[in-house]
């Protein structure tokens, strides 16, 4: 279920290596790795089964359409398995659901005709409930593979109410992530018996050590 992250922009290249190396010993979903390094994350992970995965529109989502196309065929052409694309905010605020609508068939489909897969990130702290449930029903109609709830950079994360919320009004075959402040294993498992598939961790390490912990008792 974790997509380990790796996208605080503080983080050195040792680190970022180190990174990798550790969610291939625990072997986690995927490691979701800052764009510059996504060429090198694609080599480390060469031989293991968790997938590469980088941002597009990181973390506002204010870039223009074709900035966050050149940053997505980019991954694509650099190995990228699944792409985490951030909305506009702005536009979603403004309810302009044409340009949302437009934006992200574009992105979904870029990423689609590349047999790659997309997760479509909300930044709900900012949202009202009837801007996420329009965002759901956008990603649904339109065959995104994930709706996520949040950057982990925004002035809030993931929230039970939340993922209950997307889960609901999304369509079965469109998977919903969580992102930001699922720390530890009974986080996960809360997030889990609502339907999530999918969590952005950092703190990988640490809820693994603990799912191994409860098992061996």
């Amino acid at each position: 279920m974790i997509d380990h992250s790796l996208l605080r922009p503080t983080m050195t290249t040792a680190e970022l290596e180190a990174g990798c190396s550790l969610a291939m010993e625990y072997d986690v979903a995927s490691v979701c790795i800052m764009p510059y390094y996504l060429r090198e994350c694609v080599s480390i992970l060469a031989n293991s089964e968790v997938r590469p995965s980088t941002t597009v529109g990181f973390p506002h989502g204010a870039q223009t359409t074709l900035c966050k196309i050149a940053e997505a065929e980019e991954a694509l052409s650099e190995g990228v398995q699944e792409i985490d694309a951030v909305i506009n905010i702005s536009k979603a605020l403004s309810e302009d659901w044409i340009y949302v609508q437009n934006e992200l068939r574009v992105l979904i489909s870029l990423v689609h005709q590349h047999n790659k897969l997309i997760k479509i990130i909300f930044e709900n702290c900012y949202l009202k409930e009837h801007h996420k449930i329009r965002l759901c029903q956008i990603c649904g109609e339109l065959g995104a593979d994930w709706v996520k709830t949040s950057t982990g950079y925004g002035s809030g994360g993931a929230t039970l109410e939340d993922l209950a919320l997307m889960r609901k009004h999304s369509p079965p075959e469109v998977q919903v992530k969580a992102a930001g402040g699922v720390r530890d294993l009974d986080s996960l498992l809360r997030v889990r018996q609502l339907g999530v598939t999918r969590v952005g961790a950092s703190a990988t390490k640490a809820i693994l050590d603990e799912c191994r912990a409860r098992l061996q008792h």
